[in-house]
Parts: structure tokens; sequence; C-alpha cells
């Protein structure tokens, strides 16, 4: 397979992360997720816990804006705001992997955008009904009955605001993926199965 990296954009519930960990298996690809967090946080001397609480913040766009717009502890409004510069890392960081020609699947991180201007990645957002997402967060996640409902509505819209904020794009616009599943209709298998095969024709057609 010559398209080298592929993004997973994924609701939550929708079985995203374990469609990019099944994909690196069977691919022999590297896999990032939260732990390119950690990667970044070695290179650049940013704390984790951190830039999680960064994405976190993002459930509430209006607050989220105003942060980046005026900064945080220690920024003033003439400055990157600790928001911006770790968006810029992980933006530079997972530039670094394309450019270097790495194997690997990216799980979130607006990866899909960062590589817009690249032609070895394949940009993949997995989507699903509420009860199928739901029925997955409780039963794989161990998310509880009486929570799910909030969870998913707070995880998805904080997912939504910080991927329109940082790109101008509407996150899980089909035009800004190569291929949209629901994955309440098929299991996780076929959905790496579909994929792979998605890949392998695009090369063929497009040469690559």
């Amino acid at each position: 397979m010559k398209s080298n990296i592929i993004t997973i954009s994924r609701e939550f519930g929708s079985g995203g992360r374990l469609v990019g960990r099944k994909l690196a298996e069977r691919l022999g690809y590297k896999y990032y997720d939260k732990n390119l967090l950690d990667e970044i946080a070695a290179e650049k001397g940013y704390s984790r816990q951190m830039m999680e609480e960064d994405e976190k913040r993002a459930k509430n766009s209006f607050l989220y804006s105003l942060t980046n717009a005026f900064g945080a502890a220690g920024y003033g409004p003439d400055t990157l705001s600790i928001n911006e510069k770790f968006f810029i890392a992980q933006f530079e960081y997972i530039t670094k992997l394309a450019k270097n020609g790495e194997n690997c699947i990216i799980v979130g991180r607006c990866a899909d955008y960062v590589l817009r201007e690249f032609y070895n990645n394949t940009d993949i957002f997995i989507y699903a009904p509420y009860e199928a997402k739901a029925k997955r967060a409780v039963e794989e996640y161990g998310v509880a009955e009486n929570e799910v409902e909030k969870m998913i509505e707070e995880v998805d819209k904080a997912r939504e605001n910080y991927y329109r904020y940082h790109t101008g794009r509407k996150w899980g616009q089909p035009s800004n993926y190569h291929l949209s599943i629901n994955s309440g209709f098929i299991d996780i298998d076929s959905i790496v199965d579909m994929i792979i095969e998605f890949v392998e024709r695009r090369n063929y057609k497009e040469g690559l």
C-alpha cells in the first residue's frame, strides 16, 4: 500500500479507535492516538495533561475561542495561547511523519486537515446511529448507562468545536474525507477490510 498514512476521525462510540488499532495490526503500521501526545510532550517539553485539558475545553466553543483569543495563564493577547501552541506542535509532528514517509494510523488530532496538501494519506470518517454508539460505549467502553447520552453529546461537541476552530471546516462533512463509513451496520473487521480495499483501489486509480 503506497498511501502510507491513514487518518481516522470518528464520533464517540462509533468504534473508530478500534478500527484504527486493527488497521495498524493488520498492516504492521505504527498507531498514533493519545500516545501522540506523549511523543509531542517529550519532544516539545509540554505537559500531556495540559494538552488533554485543552481538548476538553473545546466542548464550549465560545469559551474555547475566548481562551485562544486572549491567551492562557502567563500569556497575553499579543502572544499565542497555550491552546494554539499545542495545536502547532501537533501540526508540526504530524507533518514530520508524512514527510518522513512513516507508515502509520493517526486517530483524531485534525490529522486529515494537517495533511490536506499531501498525497500519501487516506482520510476516513467513522460515524453511527445514536443507538449503536450508546450500545458500544456501554458494552465496550464501560460507560455507565445513565451517563452515556451526556458523554456522547459532550465528547462529540468538543471534537466538533475543536475541529472547527482549528480548521475552519465542518467536522464530519463528507467532502473533508476520502471515505465515510457508518459503523452501525457493519462489524469492525469488515470495516478494516473495506478501508484496506479502498486504499488499494485508490492507489491503483491514482497511480500511486
